[in-house]
């Protein structure tokens, strides 16, 4: 067994905070665990470590500091076989009746023109006979190799696991990266990708919005075409983005001007932030909030946004989903699109 997977095990029986974690296409599993059970948190990200941020950036990031962990990095090859159940969409009428009740209110504020899109999200709880910590996580670096695929634990705080097929920021010394990430459909075989206005009107809001923030604090922006990518069962469309930070900005401008995007919120920002903090029936906490590590290897930083996630608490799994809502919505195919959304850890369950 990898020395990672014994210190995962280690770690969760012994109450240890931990994160393990491999970056998209990659081979390399890199764990940091903790040797203490305090929470350490960061405003404004100069320290070194893995950061677990919140949706609300007013509430603190969880750092795991990088001289309070051990730090594990090893070559993963996972050699036993999983049986993977191909999830059937089960319909839960009273979530069903309550997301589409709250995708109308959002229409409603764009229709008065206070909003121009909103992301709105829900959660589905699972109640889980057999839980695995390990297996869990095996089962999505498994499955997802196309994605940041983690787990993450701290006893005052929670455990999580994600497969999120968005990256917020690379950043190398001034050089950064970043995404604008929207438009979902579900992948079919032999199938030619045609995506429809409404889509196509989300994912430019998204790059104008992500564009309008960056212009001010960096040079040399370049934005690539869109293109379609595959995250699990869905396709998504994707237009990378790059450029150079201005001398006299730093790693939180950055990171305040692109989180939280239209993707995961809505525009206007704040407008849209309010709304979802007032209408949603639920906290989001961590949830389409970012993670990852902090100025590592030379100030090298690599987040990502926390979608394709839950939490785990008492034998129930906390399943988060959403979508970006905007004039041309529909209530029901957003509703029929979250239940898709679910299969990504439906699937590991």
């Amino acid at each position: 067994m990898n020395i990672i997977f014994n210190k995962i095990e280690e770690n969760y029986k012994s109450n240890m905070p931990f994160v393990a974690y491999r970056k998209p296409n990659s081979k390399q599993v890199s764990g940091f665990f903790m040797k203490d059970d305090l929470l350490y948190s960061t405003y404004q990200f100069t320290e070194s470590g893995f950061v677990f941020a919140p949706f609300n950036p007013e509430e603190k990031a969880i750092l795991f500091p990088f001289d309070k962990s051990e730090i594990i990095i090893e070559n993963n090859i996972i050699d036993e076989p999983f049986y993977l159940d191909e999830i059937i969409a089960t319909e839960n009428t009273s979530e069903n009746e309550a997301h589409i009740h709250l995708v109308e209110k959002a229409l409603a504020e764009i229709n008065k023109n206070k909003l121009v899109k909103v992301v709105v999200s829900r959660k589905e709880a699972i109640q889980l006979l057999n839980f695995d910590v390990l297996l869990t996580f095996k089962k999505l670096l498994k499955t997802y190799k196309n994605a940041f695929v983690y787990v993450w634990f701290h006893p005052k705080v929670g455990l999580w696991f994600g497969a999120t097929p968005e990256t917020l920021l690379n950043i190398s010394d001034d050089t950064f990266k970043t995404m604008s990430l929207a438009g979902t459909q579900v992948f079919k075989k032999a199938e030619t990708v045609v995506w429809k206005q409404k889509e196509l009107e989300e994912q430019q809001l998204v790059t104008d919005f992500i564009e309008h923030q960056l212009k001010p604090i960096s040079t040399s922006l370049k934005i690539d075409k869109t293109e379609t990518v595959k995250a699990g069962n869905l396709l998504h469309l994707k237009s990378r983005v790059e450029g150079v930070l201005n001398k006299g900005a730093n790693l939180k401008e950055l990171i305040r001007a692109l989180h939280p995007t239209p993707a995961v919120c809505g525009l206007p920002r704040e407008k849209s932030k309010d709304f979802i903090n007032q209408n949603e029936n639920y906290k989001r906490t961590f949830y389409t909030g970012f993670l990852g590590e902090l100025n590592l290897e030379s100030k090298k930083s690599s987040l990502f946004v926390n979608l394709r996630c839950m939490s785990v608490k008492d034998k129930t799994a906390a399943i988060y989903v959403g979508g970006g809502i905007t004039k041309d919505s529909n209530a029901k195919k957003e509703y029929e699109e979250t239940v898709s959304k679910t299969k990504t850890m439906k699937k590991v369950l």
